[in-house]
């Protein structure tokens, strides 16, 4: 049986959490579809948002179960 595969926004999203969780920046947005490239950039946000408050590394891995549970 096939898998489904994941849908691209909430994969845009989680990349982009990726790339503001680790303080990279906004420009290297990979997307240039305007839905994709903003669920990229609204990823950013939260990541970058988490970066200030201090989810790094360990201390935020339950953040990172949360937003996929959530997708």
């Amino acid at each position: 049986m096939r898998r489904l595969k994941r849908d691209p926004l909430e994969r845009a999203f989680l990349r982009g959490y990726q790339n503001g969780i680790h303080g990279k920046s906004r420009e290297l947005c990979p997307f240039t579809h305007p839905m994709t490239r903003q669920a990229w950039i609204n990823g950013w946000r939260e990541g970058r948002g988490d970066n200030w408050d201090g989810l790094t590394g360990t201390a935020g891995i339950h953040r990172l179960n949360q937003l996929r549970a959530v997708s």
